[in-house]
């Protein structure tokens, strides 16, 4: 689906954003990436987290695939190298570790053991050590599930156990199982995790009334709905039905691409603001709670109108989903009007007008992976969408 507006922001991924980030976004003289710039472009001394160093590492062995013809590879293996070395010790990983002091805070975190696990699948994905990564990959899967399974499905917070369970963090472990998938999948073991995430999306994490998807529970997988923590996130809707449409594909399973395409409706009904940009958050009821515009939800409304593409049958479905490409991805790129040529504002006011912060490095990850779906050259996703 090479849109215009996918020309554009390839363009600027190459000329403007993948320079920078290669550039001042390493820290050469500690290891891996920093996390944030502020708006006049200084970096902001950070401790590393897990999730970053792993998001880098998909960036940029993306930016490879897409045919940016800068030091894609060396940084990889520059991302890849701190990883092994300081993030996953033995089938551990470290969920943040200090600069300064060189201090590593320890402890076990879903969402981190979520992207170590994707970003080893990008940087086995181009050639980059493939079979030591896929093992030390299903190290980490093997150690994930002895010690943190939840006895009905997916995975604890923590143990001892801490509430609330979340959502998010296994929309992302499906996003590795997904990405493992189609690069070494010996045993099935990436196979069954996606396809009980899937199941357990299906089961628990949608609301019956609305079809929307909650993203905090109790310790049953039952739908937290007061506590201040009922929230549906516009971003998520999106970003899920992604997930389902490409798994609900390869499965045969049109029950998950029903459910993927109501998401979709609530992400573009009541989750996008009369700026045509996704807000931040909804009420379980779908009223408006956070009238803000993030970027990073504006890159998953992208990558879910793009699968609405894949799901087309007309020429007339097919047009329809083309332009809410354009429409979302033109709506990202609102975000790039900024003074650090290759950077964004994070948010945007309900104005549209951007809010000065300082820009995170992990946002690229959301930017790269939507320009890999418009440009349809994402092998997993091919993968993923091939009868299996």
């Amino acid at each position: 689906m090479t849109t215009p507006v996918y020309t554009r922001l390839r363009d600027w991924l190459f000329q403007d954003a993948f320079p920078l980030w290669a550039e001042v976004g390493l820290d050469r003289a500690n290891g891996g990436f920093i996390e944030r710039l502020n708006p006049d472009g200084t970096v902001i001394d950070d401790p590393r987290r897990a999730r970053l160093v792993a998001r880098q590492i998909y960036v940029f062995a993306m930016a490879e695939t897409l045919g940016w013809n800068g030091p894609a590879r060396p940084i990889v293996r520059h991302g890849l190298d701190f990883l092994l070395d300081r993030i996953l010790i033995g089938d551990a990983v470290v969920p943040l570790w200090t600069p300064s002091d060189h201090t590593p805070r320890t402890g076990f975190d879903l969402y981190d053991q979520a992207f170590v696990l994707f970003g080893l699948a990008a940087a086995a994905g181009v050639g980059e050590r493939t079979e030591e990564l896929a093992e030390r990959a299903r190290g980490v899967r093997r150690r994930m599930i002895e010690g943190w399974k939840h006895p009905v499905a997916g995975f604890e917070e923590a143990s001892p156990r801490t509430l609330p369970l979340k959502a998010n963090p296994h929309m992302h472990m499906l996003e590795a199982a997904l990405a493992w998938s189609a690069v070494s999948d010996p045993d099935g073991g990436w196979a069954a995790l996606a396809d009980e995430i899937v199941e357990l999306c299906l089961s628990r994490f949608l609301s019956p009334e609305t079809g929307a998807l909650s993203e905090f529970f109790d310790g049953d997988w039952n739908r937290i709905d007061g506590e201040g923590l009922g929230v549906v996130e516009p971003g998520h809707q999106s970003e899920w039905a992604w997930l389902l449409i490409r798994w609900g594909l390869s499965r045969g399973r049109p029950d998950a691409i029903a459910a993927a395409r109501r998401l979709i409706e609530v992400a573009e009904g009541p989750g996008v603001s009369d700026q045509n940009l996704a807000v931040n958050a909804l009420s379980p009821a779908l009223e408006v709670r956070d009238a803000r515009h993030r970027l990073w939800p504006q890159t998953e409304r992208t990558k879910a109108a793009v699968a609405l593409g894949w799901l087309a049958q007309t020429p007339e479905e097919a047009a329809r989903a083309e332009q809410a490409v354009e429409t979302a991805a033109s709506g990202l790129m609102r975000f790039f009007d900024h003074p650090v040529r290759g950077a964004w504002w994070e948010h945007l006011g309900p104005d549209g007008a951007p809010a000065p912060e300082p820009t995170r490095a992990s946002s690229l990850y959301h930017i790269t992976c939507a320009a890999v779906e418009m440009s349809g050259l994402d092998g997993a996703s091919r993968a993923a969408r091939s009868p299996v």
